[in-house]
């Protein structure tokens, strides 16, 4: 899954792009909010994560001209402020969840699963789909036999992002742009054999290839 995170705090904005790089995600930090608007209306982000507090406009701006564009990918908005009028002028604006500084980094990736269960329509908890049940904190898959695998961090992020779209038709270059971050090498053909080294631990019949589309998630039926 691939997120845009928005904080210009020099040392809290490297140091939850690490964080959320490490728990699995392909995060680009924005620490400006023009460049920031532009980022989340041209990249396809699965999430953006918002600080309000930013040089050049407000995140609170941001979030107003995205969802005033149509631009509906879910936002965590990030605050030092903890009033309540705060958090009703955020959700106006069309923020899906709130969270008020500090906070620890475990709360933050938790409020980032159960959002990106929501806007996938899938129910909030362990990611659990055609039998497989995903370990997104040690990044492990569990068969259905019971049996728990590790995974690369570029298997668990391809995987993640499967399981979070199963039955849909996803092209190379999509996963392409929700597994890798913005200045990383970006091979599409790389996504065939990571695609391949995930039948080989989960079987033939999870991964379905449509030739020159891309591939579907799920058991045919």
């Amino acid at each position: 899954m691939r997120l845009l995170l928005v904080e210009d705090d020099p040392t809290l904005g490297p140091k939850l792009q690490t964080a959320l790089n490490k728990a699995g995600y392909a995060t680009d930090l924005s620490v400006d909010g023009i460049d920031a608007e532009a980022m989340g209306d041209i990249e396809p982000y699965d999430l953006i994560v918002l600080d309000l507090g930013l040089p050049g406009q407000s995140g609170l701006t941001i979030l107003q001209k995205w969802r005033s564009r149509d631009n509906a990918t879910p936002v965590i908005i990030l605050t030092a402020r903890d009033g309540w009028e705060d958090k009703v002028s955020g959700f106006k604006a069309g923020a899906d969840d709130y969270l008020a500084k500090p906070f620890q980094i475990e709360e933050l990736l938790v409020r980032i699963n159960a959002v990106l269960r929501r806007s996938a329509g899938l129910k909030p908890g362990e990611l659990a789909v055609e039998g497989l049940s995903l370990d997104e904190q040690d990044q492990r898959v569990r068969l259905p036999s019971g049996e728990k695998l590790s995974l690369t961090g570029t298997e668990f992020k391809l995987l993640r992002y499967l399981m979070l779209n199963p039955g849909r038709l996803l092209s190379k270059s999509t996963l392409t742009e929700h597994v890798y971050q913005f200045d990383s090498d970006k091979d599409s053909n790389v996504i065939e054999v990571y695609i391949n080294r995930l039948r080989q631990k989960l079987g033939p019949d999870l991964i379905h290839t449509r030739r020159g589309q891309g591939y579907i998630f799920g058991r045919e039926h």
